[in-house]
């Protein structure tokens, strides 16, 4: 049978390299050759055991590769009678993991499945070169992708359920470019159309066409400002000449459209005759009953119901809409385990991992929810908020000469203040408004605003998320130190009050951090750009001092979980039982029980970085600083549910878009996996040092009655994102520090707790970041 079996598959190849030549030239076989171990299909095996199997089936398929539980599980390679293949991975009979997947027309897609859909990274390439790279969920180009139409168009950015949708770029072969916005396949939004000749379009779009406020540049530097629509009665606009241009104006608006976008059209790409989760949904394997699921239905699909559809999204069968396939492929219920355990989501219980002994902990992810509570009107803090944001746009929005990154150490004296008085009638400088009167202070202005300057901020979109028409958001409850927080509602900022002795360390120590920010381009301090005081006139004469700071978790990932690292164990547990843990919860380093494992090039960075910022702090005498660490489970499918990833998948999956990662469904429970080969993107177009960096978690257990610092690795990994940065920078070893470490050390280890000189403190730090941060071999 093996024999008869290798001359089938050899004469398929054969065939399907005859009739993909004229379309592709491909050197090598799409199968490489595999050792196939002929068994009795007679032979009885106990459920769960893989073993290898060579199969041909009534209707004509063929399967070679591992087998159990009477279903493709493990490696295998398979032939449909109607000539399409795949070789790959398999979990319950359905492609999972790795593999490639040809098509009897010649084109093929390479890279993610999950059961048994194009799922994850992967490239497309079809019969007539038209090829897309990128994010898959369910069959639909989702996420960031790259495709090279067949004509010679390219389209770069990001992708919604098969159409362009997002910031984009779409180059036409003839030479022109869009750039900007799309929605549903179309231009739609902000965006610039620069034609080969030099003409240029900027402004607003809709359903493909200018539509609303925007500018038409000519090659000579005339231009024509207006309000643009395809209805000749709503167009209306001005025309500016250039210097050099004489003689009348003889041009109608409407040729853009009648004209210059007429070759502009977006090309539809290349239809997919038959997807591959419809191959492997109506496999007819053998004890088909075993694959039923509990309600008793059977795992087919009505190929009636199925949609076939173009690569592009459009859909040919009214009947079908994204999920009325298996509901398991887009929220994860159906998950499968290497050693072929089903995840169950439905017990609390911790398991027990065979290999390690220790017990693995089921790790609940909750909705992610905006922090903070609003500031509205009759809220205590209101009209400080308001004083806040007068004076702020007072500060920014003043003129101010061209600053030189170069800054005179007058720049930094302590006494470089600036008083205004913010009377309600207003005043020569000030406006009138609604508050009572304050008086407002600029500590060292020229500094912080060239600071924004050297962290790139834009004054106007500073002023905007500080002083725009959304209130600020007041955080639930005080810090540590008694201070408050209030976040902008973009979530950008971050406002800190703060005591007097803070601000004066800042005051103090602002020249070394200005000259250490600008030497490091990527430290991870916090930033700061602006330190202020209000001043309320009248009996009270209360003073609230306030510095803003960029906030770390102003990221497009949801963060799912977040640690406040020292590196001391004395009161650094939060002791929640894991379902009262909210993704706003920050835990501490007796909670922590992962690893973070980073690739080569990250890591490297990140120690050099982490080695520079420390000394910096040590030798600025500032201790009790914390890194703070957000994380994000990349395996999130859109109905929230936590989706684990099987063994060598590589780790490079780009997410889903912002619109499918919040987490609307119930409370998933994570459940990890063995992964054995990492694989990186050397670089993600958004990460940067602290900034989304792509990582592998590994799970760690503390032993019973045992106070690590650090668990044991089990060697079970997540696929994360992660953000961090070094904050709470302001706490210099003073008095009251040392009085502290000489108290508590009557009462615990000395090194266990956090008040510690700078430089024990620093070397403490670094030892445990480099033990929780290590390379990814």
């Amino acid at each position: 049978m093996s024999r008869a079996l290798n001359g089938i598959v050899n004469a398929w190849e054969g065939k399907l390299k005859k009739s993909a030549a004229p379309l592709k030239k491909r050197a090598n076989s799409l199968f490489t050759a595999m050792s196939v171990a002929h068994v009795d299909d007679d032979e009885i095996h106990p459920p769960g055991e893989v073993y290898h199997v060579e199969k041909v089936f009534s209707n004509g398929d063929v399967y070679m590769g591992q087998w159990a539980d009477n279903c493709p599980n493990g490696h295998g390679k398979c032939l449909w009678a109607d000539g399409c293949m795949y070789v790959g991975n398999w979990c319950k009979g359905k492609t999972m993991g790795k593999g490639k997947f040809s098509w009897p027309c010649g084109a093929t897609y390479e890279g993610q499945f999950k059961n048994g859909y194009m799922d994850g990274e992967g490239t497309y390439t079809g019969s007539s070169e038209d090829t897309y790279r990128g994010t898959w969920v369910s069959n639909m180009m989702h996420g960031k992708g790259e495709r090279n139409y067949a004509n010679g168009d390219h389209y770069e950015g990001h992708w919604r359920r098969g159409q362009p949708d997002g910031n984009g770029s779409y180059q036409w072969s003839n030479g022109n470019q869009y750039i900007g916005h799309w929605r549903h396949g179309r231009m739609n939004g902000n965006g610039t159309m620069i034609w080969a000749n030099g003409y240029r379009y900027d402004g607003s779009w809709e359903d493909g066409l200018p539509r609303g406020n925007g500018t038409f540049r000519w090659p000579d530097g005339s231009f024509y400002v207006g309000v643009w629509s395809k209805d000749q009665a709503e167009q209306s606009g001005t025309y500016y000449p250039s210097n050099s241009q004489s003689g009348s104006f003889d041009w109608d608006p409407q040729e853009v459209y009648l004209v210059k976008l007429s070759d502009c059209t977006i090309n539809p790409g290349e239809n997919i005759s038959v997807f591959p989760s419809q191959k492997t949904l109506n496999w007819p394997c053998e004890g088909e009953e075993s694959q039923k699921n509990p309600s008793g239905r059977s795992h087919k699909t009505n190929d009636s119901r199925l949609r076939r559809a173009s690569v592009d999204g459009s859909l040919t069968n009214a009947d079908y809409s994204l999920g009325s396939e298996s509901d398991s492929s887009l929220d994860g219920s159906s998950e499968c385990l290497d050693s072929g355990r089903e995840v169950d989501e439905r017990s609390g219980a911790q398991e027990l991992d065979v290999s390690s002994g220790y017990p693995r902990p089921h790790i609940v992810i909750k909705p992610t929810t905006k922090q903070g509570l609003t500031i509205s009107k009759g809220h205590k803090n209101y009209e400080l908020m308001l004083n806040l944001q007068l004076g702020i746009r007072h500060s920014v929005g003043k003129p101010a000469p061209a600053t030189s990154l170069d800054l005179k150490a007058s720049a930094f004296d302590p006494r470089d203040k600036t008083w205004t008085r913010f009377p309600p009638q207003g005043s020569k400088h000030t406006p009138p408004h609604q508050s009572c009167e304050f008086r407002w202070k600029d500590y060292c202005p020229l500094v912080f605003r060239t600071l924004r300057k050297l962290f790139k901020v834009d004054p106007a979109d500073y002023m905007l998320s500080l002083c725009g028409n959304d209130a600020l958001r007041e955080l639930s409850s005080p810090g540590k130190s008694g201070s408050f927080f209030y976040l902008t509602n973009d979530d950008k900022y971050m406002i800190k009050t703060m005591k007097k002795s803070e601000a004066k360390v800042l005051i103090r120590m602002l020249s070394a951090y200005y000259n250490h920010v600008r030497a490091c381009e990527n430290t991870l301090v916090t930033k700061f750009f602006g330190l202020h005081c209000v001043k309320l006139t009248g009996a009270a004469q209360k003073k609230v001092r306030f510095v803003i700071m960029g906030n770390l978790f102003c990221t497009q990932y949801a963060i799912h979980r977040r640690f406040d690292l020292k590196g001391s164990s004395h009161g650094r547990l939060t002791d929640k039982p894991e379902s009262e843990i909210e993704t706003t919860t920050t835990l501490k380093d007796l909670d922590l029980n992962f690893i973070f494992r980073l690739q080569k090039s990250w890591f490297q960075e990140f120690c050099s970085q982490v080695d520079k910022d420390c000394d910096f702090l040590e030798h600025e005498r500032i201790m009790d600083y914390s890194l703070l660490v957000g994380v994000h489970f990349r395996d999130m499918s859109r109905s929230g549910k936590l989706i684990h990833t099987e063994a060598n998948v590589p780790a490079d999956r780009s997410p889903i878009g912002n619109g499918d990662q919040t987490i609307d469904g119930a409370a998933p429970r994570l459940s990890p996996t063995n992964m054995d080969t990492p694989s990186y993107p050397m670089r993600w177009p958004s990460a940067k040092l602290g900034t989304n960096i792509p990582a592998r978690a590994e799970l760690t257990v503390r032993n019973n009655g045992e106070a690590q610092l650090v668990g044991e690795p089990t060697g079970e990994y997540y696929e994360v994102v992660l953000v961090f940065g070094i904050i709470d920078i302001l706490q210099d070893y003073d008095i009251s520090k040392k009085l502290e470490h000489a108290y508590k050390s009557f009462q615990y280890n000395p090194s266990a707790i956090s008040a510690v000189d700078p430089r024990q403190y620093s070397k403490r730090f670094r030892d445990f970041i480099f033990r929780i941060f290590t390379e990814d071999a």
